[in-house]
Parts: structure tokens; C-alpha cells; sequence
């Protein structure tokens, strides 16, 4: 098997690489990089110290385009890793297995909650065992919340969070657009789950590899929504419209509609109601269209079979 890239953004956080980095370089024939997206405090002297590579983007860009500045400069397959996670040691292993497999794209991995970096942090809880996509259209976390013990098996699932995810280098390359891998229109929100959208509809599966397992250190869940800026939950918002426009297939659209659609009427009454700052996502729906219309023409081209939405036995 082909070496690993473990890339690793960093927006100011030394502080978690301090226990992210030494266990990924615990990982056996690993290359580890860190992407300095515009760091102003001790990222960079932290990887000199470990003997890491450093991808410099300056200025500061949004998560999309800076992991598309470090899959420009890597190779092989890559573990797309948050600084705020800690991988088990020898996780690599079981993930490199599962990927090997035919028509496996990518690998979802075992993901524990944790409340900070150290190991006494780390909780008995579910993260997630991968990521679905619903009836509705609404990507979610497998598992969150339930007991660690949950998820045993592997299995297929709809693909993995970005927080932590393994893929295959010929499937990042299937699914750029241009020099994007990561739609830079999508900035931030639901840039993990389109990606996997792209990745199904060429073909390639994900699996839920329970084996490999990490901590992870979760800022957002659907349980502190209420807590983001105004501006966050609009991104949200206007990302799953955009993501819904690009990826969407006629013949699943009339499949769903039922529950496509009375979602939408839900959500559209919540808006007026509750969150009338989000008709403004709407409007930034309808303006991103052209440039969502393009990515879809070229993805469409290129597409194997309809996405779905999965999840692994308990």
C-alpha cells in the first residue's frame, strides 16, 4: 500500500496540534503536513519542532481553499484530519485496509467525543460513525451522542466528516472541479458532504471502518446551532441549497419529493417565523445558481450512478 498524507489545517491552534501531531507521526509510513493557513501563533514553530511540513497560504482563505492549497501540494492518498482530533495509535492500519478495497473511495472512521485534547478528556460517547444523507436531503452524523459501544461492524455509509476522513487520491482527482477539489463557492459549511455527493454519484463508496478509531474535540452539532453567529447559520443554510442544486438527480428528486418537499415548506415557514435573517440565504441561493449550474454540467458528465444515503448496523 501507497504511503499516507496526513494533512492537517491549522487557523491559530497550536495548542490542539501539541497533541494532535504526535500521534499522527505515531502513524507507520505516514507523511504528515500541516497547512499554516495564515497562523499567527506558534503552529509554524510548533511543526519545526516535530519535524513537520509546513504548506504556508497567505493570505488567511476559507477552509475550502486552503485545503485546496494543501492537496495541491501533496500526493498519494490522504487522511483529511481537524487539528482538534487525535488518532489511536496504529489507526492508520484497519483505515489503509479498508480503503484497499474495490470501489471503496473513502474511509469513514470511529470518531469519540472529547471535551479537550488530553486523555482525560476523552469521553465514553459517540462522535460519529460516518455521515448520512436523509430522505429530505439533510446530511447528518451517524450515531452522535450514543454510547461508544455502538457501531461495531464495518459497513458502507454515505461518506465521512471532514473532520477526520480517509481518501483515495484518484477520487479527489475525479471529483475536482477545475483545481478544486472543495468547492471554494461553499467556503466552509457542508464542504465535506458535498464532496462525498460527488464522490457517490462517480462511483466510489465509503466505508465505516469502526476500527479506526479517534478523539474528537466538536465545536458545532446540531445541539449548539443555537450558539453560531447569524452569519454561520446563513452560510449553513445557503450551502445545503447550493450543495441540493449541484448534486441532486431528477429521478431522486421525484423519488423524495414528498419528503424533499415538505421539508422545504417546513423550513421555509421556521424561517418566516423563527430566523428571518435566513431569507437572505435564499437570495444567495439564487445568486450562487450560475456558477452551481457550471460544477453541476461537469459533474454530471462524469457520474456513475445516484448518490444514497446509508447507515451502518449498530
Amino acid at each position: 500500500m501507497s504511503r499516507v498524507t496526513i494533512l492537517v489545517l491549522s487557523v491559530d491552534e497550536a495548542d490542539r496540534l501539541a497533541a494532535c501531531l504526535p500521534a499522527a507521526l505515531a502513524q507507520a509510513d505516514a507523511r504528515v503536513v500541516v497547512i499554516d493557513n495564515a497562523c499567527e501563533d506558534g503552529t509554524v514553530a510548533l511543526c519545526e519542532e516535530l519535524g513537520v511540513e509546513v504548506v504556508p497560504v497567505r493570505p488567511r482563505r476559507s477552509y475550502a481553499a486552503a485545503m485546496n492549497a494543501g492537496l495541491a501540494a501533496t500526493t498519494g492518498d490522504v487522511l483529511l484530519l481537524n487539528a482538534d482530533c487525535v488518532l489511536a495509535p496504529g489507526f492508520l492500519e484497519p483505515a489503509r485496509r479498508a480503503l484497499a478495497h474495490h470501489g471503496v473511495g473513502s474511509v469513514a472512521p470511529k470518531l469519540l467525543r472529547a471535551t479537550g485534547m488530553r486523555e482525560e478528556d476523552r469521553l465514553e460517547l459517540l462522535d460519529t460513525a460516518g455521515m448520512q444523507l436523509d430522505r429530505r436531503r439533510k446530511n447528518g452524523l451517524v450515531g452522535h451522542g450514543g454510547p461508544a459501544t455502538d457501531y461495531t461492524r464495518r459497513a458502507p455509509v454515505f461518506g465521512g466528516d471532514g473532520a477526520c476522513v480517509l481518501y483515495r487520491r484518484e477520487v479527489l482527482d475525479a471529483c475536482a472541479v477545475g483545481a478544486e477539489v472543495f468547492d471554494e463557492d461553499m467556503a466552509l459549511w457542508a464542504s465535506d458532504a458535498d464532496l462525498a455527493w460527488r464522490a457517490q454519484a462517480l462511483g466510489w463508496g465509503c466505508t465505516y471502518e469502526p476500527a479506526a478509531l479517534a478523539w474528537h474535540l466538536r465545536f458545532y452539532s446540531p445541539s449548539t446551532r443555537a450558539g453560531l453567529s447569524q452569519e454561520h447559520r446563513r452560510l449553513q443554510f445557503t450551502n445545503r441549497l447550493l450543495m441540493l442544486a449541484k448534486n441532486e438527480t431528477p429521478g431522486g428528486l421525484l423519488r423524495h419529493a414528498p419528503w424533499i418537499l415538505g421539508y422545504e415548506v417546513l423550513a421555509l415557514g421556521h424561517v418566516l417565523l423563527r430566523e428571518r435573517h435566513l431569507l437572505r440565504g435564499y437570495r444567495d441561493a439564487i445568486g450562487g445558481w450560475p456558477a452551481a449550474r457550471r460544477r453541476r454540467r461537469q459533474m454530471r458528465a462524469r457520474s456513475a450512478r445516484p448518490p444514497f444515503g446509508l447507515l451502518p448496523p449498530r
